[in-house]
């Protein structure tokens, strides 16, 4: 390793979630490399307060005020630390003076705002948090031209991608093809959908992730997320996106470019790889990932998405082509009707119904600013709870 190289000083919005975590284990590999200066998480005390002791931020926050009690109580009084909670101490995270890179991974429209204040501080992005984009990507992007900020993709699919065209002229690209797993019902006849249970969303074949994510994979509205992403990430045009189910998870995105050529980047299904990449780009850090076994694994299968069966997907693609506070509508319907089924209030089968429902009721913004789409996020998830409640009054609710 070239000793050489400056340090790079974090923060970790969401250190506690799947991404968080992958990325201080990197950190704690590279300590020559990396200085977490902040960190956010939204209630797990007990975990972040392992996480100070260990990498000793000087700037954390919690969800809420109770959070932020119970985290001082946890740690001992010779550690300083400054704990913050709510909006503000998110926001605090993600612009703290002495930080060069912001991790954005938490789950959800949360990550909006930190995030957006971390480009206006002029902070290097890592983004995780798909939601961002799918919400604001247009925002998000004039945003970081205007304040010089490099965003880069931390999602598996995003970074190879991003490595994919490295070195390559965008003109030259015709179109970007997303590999998918397919969850783990790939392969399930869809007239048992309604049996499903959240053991079997939760049981996916190749990634650890945190549920909701894991429950979007299911349903493949993860994929349709990254669809609107990359869009948006990428400066180009759905139409120019294609899902492919790939159930190895080996080929992690590909890129077709107009002579025919399609450049792939292939990996174990690690997210410690793109996490790496990331922190360290331009570099690549010897994280000691496993290539893999090509001989063992013996083929690599694909198909096309089943639409009717993953109608999540379709919704995606619909308001990824209208744009517009739609696909904020998307998102946060989303939200609630994952929540919902792991709450046992809604069925996995109901998911892209609800889902459905809420962006045929939507009057769409096509030029909506920042509070239009906070705006259109609330109406959503309250008329995805209406929905919802509708359903379980009605005794449609299989659950």
């Amino acid at each position: 390793m070239d000793r050489t190289c400056p340090i790079k000083h974090l923060s970790i919005l969401g250190s506690t979630g799947s991404i968080g975590k992958n990325v201080l284990q990197i950190v704690a590999m590279f300590p020559d490399r990396f200085i977490v200066e902040a960190l956010a998480a939204k209630s797990d005390v007990e975990l972040l307060a392992k996480q100070i002791r260990q990498f000793r931020p000087k700037l954390v926050s919690l969800f809420d005020e109770s959070y932020a009690n119970q985290l001082k109580k946890r740690l001992p009084k010779d550690i300083s630390v400054q704990i913050l909670f709510g909006e503000e101490g998110y926001q605090a995270v993600a612009t703290h003076s002495r930080v060069d890179m912001v991790v954005s991974s938490m789950v959800g429209s949360a990550g909006l705002l930190p995030t957006l204040a971390a480009i206006q501080a002029g902070k290097e992005i890592a983004l995780a948090n798909k939601e961002t984009l799918v919400m604001a990507g247009e925002i998000i992007m004039q945003e970081a031209k205007k304040y010089n900020v490099r965003i880069l993709p931390v999602d598996s699919e995003h970074s190879a991608v991003f490595q994919c065209i490295s070195g390559q002229r965008k003109s030259d690209v015709a179109k970007i093809l997303l590999t998918a797993s397919g969850g783990p019902f790939l392969h399930r006849p869809r007239n048992t959908f309604d049996s499903i249970q959240i053991k079997d969303a939760l049981n996916h074949p190749n990634w650890e992730m945190g549920k909701k994510i894991t429950i979007d994979s299911a349903t493949l509205m993860n994929k349709g997320l990254e669809v609107i992403e990359a869009k948006h990430l990428f400066d180009i045009s759905e139409q120019q996106i294609e899902v492919v189910i790939h159930p190895q998870s080996i080929i992690h995105s590909m890129v077709a470019f107009q002579d025919g050529s399609v450049i792939a980047q292939l990996g174990i299904p690690d997210m410690k790889g793109a996490i790496s990449y990331a922190l360290s780009w331009p570099e690549r850090l010897p994280i000691n990932q496993p290539v893999p076994d090509f001989a063992a694994i013996g083929r690599l299968d694909f198909e096309r998405p089943d639409l009717e069966k993953f109608p999540c997907l379709a919704h995606a693609f619909n308001s990824c082509r209208i744009g517009g506070t739609l696909p904020a509508v998307l998102n946060a319907a989303n939200e609630i009707a994952v929540q919902a089924f792991l709450d046992q209030k809604l069925a996995f089968i109901q998911i892209p119904d609800v889902i459905g429902q809420t962006m045929n009721c939507h009057q769409i913004d096509k030029q909506p600013n920042l509070s239009d789409i906070k705006e259109a996020d609330q109406w959503a998830r309250h008329q995805a709870y209406e929905i919802i409640t509708n359903i379980q009054n009605s005794g449609e609710n299989p659950v």
